[in-house]
């Protein structure tokens, strides 16, 4: 008979908790035993799962006695609170906050790229940023075949990415607005809706925001490529679920964009979407609610001889988020890899 596993969703009434309930659900991962952790302010929340309620509980470091996998989307300074917890009680934690991303002896792992990096955790797995995972796999095939040697991304990035509570946001100031009111501003530092800016993460001192050194420094993680020169440019815009992106790679040679397509149409994770005479790819309308990132519009770049741009779209909620940490586990599961910490790490 196949083995069952006790896990715990930390960050359970989040859009992403959420997300990762359903896909429990959905993609039927061999469960004996499933709880639902949260903020105390959120506890006794019940959240329905194979038609049954299931109550919220109130978070703590004495909530992973027994749990062999705790998939965890409660922020960064949850996760660094109460992930050393759950590994010293035996479980195995995949975090999709940005705590534990550039430790050292933590994998950052997208399944379609670098699966073996999952085997040689010591009991936290890190779930990259929701940017970089959707880049990663439009470019990492191509990588794979011919180096790419700089990235050069702008990002065209939905409310979902600040949470449930941001897209409720952006729908209230379209209500307002179209109501000749001015808009009313929680989440974000500025109205969203009919309008974009500049990500509003925190600014270093070359000018970058966290959001664009996240792509950075996990794109050469991930891909265990130090050397690729990466520069982003992040942008919030007014939709309400999935990411876009601008992609402009170099080669050392020259890379045939049938050859790209070619290879993107077979990649996992992908599905091709160019329709050239209708002037048709990737929206973001049409990647909501979808696990594949749409990749289309590839095309040599005129200003370099090397270069290559193409255009994506994916569900940051999905893939860039609760599908990728599922299929982690899943992966963990079916490598034999969801073991007890042999360590437990210092945040």
């Amino acid at each position: 008979m196949p083995k069952s596993y006790s896990v715990a969703i930390l960050g359970a009434t989040g859009a992403v908790g959420r997300e990762l309930l359903a896909l429990l659900e959905t993609r039927n991962f061999p469960l004996a035993q499933l709880k639902l952790l949260a903020s105390p302010r959120s506890a006794g929340v019940m959240l329905p799962f194979k038609g049954e309620p299931i109550p919220v509980e109130p978070a703590d470091t004495q909530s992973f006695q027994g749990i062999d996998l705790v998939l965890a989307s409660a922020g960064g300074s949850t996760s660094k609170a109460l992930a050393p917890a759950a590994v010293a009680a035996g479980a195995v934690v995949i975090d999709n906050s940005s705590a534990f991303r550039m430790h050292p002896e933590v994998p950052l792992v997208v399944p379609e790229v670098n699966p073996h990096a999952a085997a040689i955790h010591q009991g936290i797995i890190a779930n990259p940023n929701c940017t970089t995972i959707l880049m990663s796999l439009a470019t990492y095939p191509l990588h794979r075949i011919q180096p790419i040697r700089r990235i050069v991304a702008a990002t065209y990035q939905s409310a979902s990415g600040a949470g449930a509570q941001a897209m409720e946001e952006v729908k209230l100031q379209t209500q307002d607005i179209l109501a000749g009111k001015s808009p009313q501003t929680e989440i974000f530092p500025y109205p969203l809706a009919f309008n974009l800016f500049p990500h509003n993460s925190p600014l270093n001192e070359f000018g970058y925001c966290e959001e664009e050194m996240k792509m950075v420094n996990e794109t050469r993680k991930i891909f265990d490529s130090p050397e690729i020169r990466i520069t982003a440019t992040c942008v919030r815009v007014p939709v309400l679920r999935a990411h876009s992106e601008a992609i402009n790679l170099e080669f050392d040679t020259p890379f045939s964009p049938d050859l790209a397509r070619e290879v993107l149409a077979q990649a996992p994770g992908v599905e091709l979407v160019e329709d050239w005479q209708a002037n048709y790819f990737p929206m973001p309308i049409d990647a909501t609610g979808r696990d594949p990132v749409l990749v289309g519009r590839i095309r040599q770049d005129l200003s370099h001889p090397c270069g290559l741009d193409l255009w994506l779209c994916g569900d940051q909620i999905r893939k860039g988020a609760a599908l990728n940490a599922v299929q982690i586990a899943e992966l963990l599961v079916e490598n034999h890899w969801l073991k007890p910490a042999i360590a437990t790490l210092n945040a």
